[in-house]
């Protein structure tokens, strides 16, 4: 090789492969699988949501737990609607905790004084997956909540999962309430913060009432 050819060479180099792209025209590509905070059954949202529906005994203990159920959250409960609760049971739901089975009676008898009415639109008492706790029971329903009894259609329907823990004597010592099976609920959602406000005056209730029988 010549002097000149090499000088030519070098004096015309071809430029490196990554030179020849605009690093403004770069698209970087996430390849990361969202994650899902698990529910209360320890499973994801889109899991309980594909569950299966399963058949109860109609003369057993379940039974009497969803007519429970079908009371409290259709606006309608009675005294012996709370039966199935422990003394010290716990409800946790999308507006807060109760602790004990007088707290949870509380939040439910109050529903009423903001929806005169409710429906449950559907109720699927859920199969349980290998490897779940056992006295686990697991509902996915829709509730239609209504401001006005007499009107025809709904306020707000509302999705959720209730997962209900038993002991060995078929009784409630947790029940969990989560919207659309999420662990929690969307802050934005009017109807949360209308239920929040709702609380609010309830709990400031119960503290006045509380606090006059001292």
């Amino acid at each position: 090789m010549t002097r000149t050819a090499s000088l030519r060479r070098i004096s015309n180099p071809k430029p490196p492969l990554y030179f020849q792209c605009d690093p403004k025209q770069i698209t970087f590509v996430s390849t990361a699988i969202p994650y899902e905070k698990p529910n209360a059954s320890g499973l994801t949202p889109d899991q309980t949501l594909a569950l299966p529906e399963r058949t109860i005994d109609p003369d057993g203990p379940e039974a009497r737990i969803l007519r429970s159920l079908r009371e409290l959250y259709s606006c309608k409960s009675q005294k012996i609607s709370y039966e199935i609760y422990t003394h010290d049971a716990v409800f946790h739901g999308p507006i807060g905790t109760a602790r004990g089975i007088d707290a949870i009676r509380a939040q439910f008898d109050a529903l009423p004084k903001l929806f005169p009415r409710s429906d449950i639109q559907k109720l699927r008492v859920l199969k349980n997956p290998p490897g779940t706790p056992a006295g686990l029971l697991l509902i996915d329903q829709d509730v239609a909540y209504f401001r006005n009894a007499h009107t025809a259609s709904p306020f707000k329907v509302v999705n959720s999962l209730v997962t209900l823990q038993l002991d060995d004597t078929h009784q409630v010592i947790r029940h969990t309430e989560e919207w659309n099976h999420k662990s929690e609920a969307t802050a934005d959602d009017g109807f949360l913060g209308m239920l929040n406000e709702h609380r609010k005056k309830m709990t400031a209730g119960l503290t006045k009432e509380f606090m006059s029988k001292a």
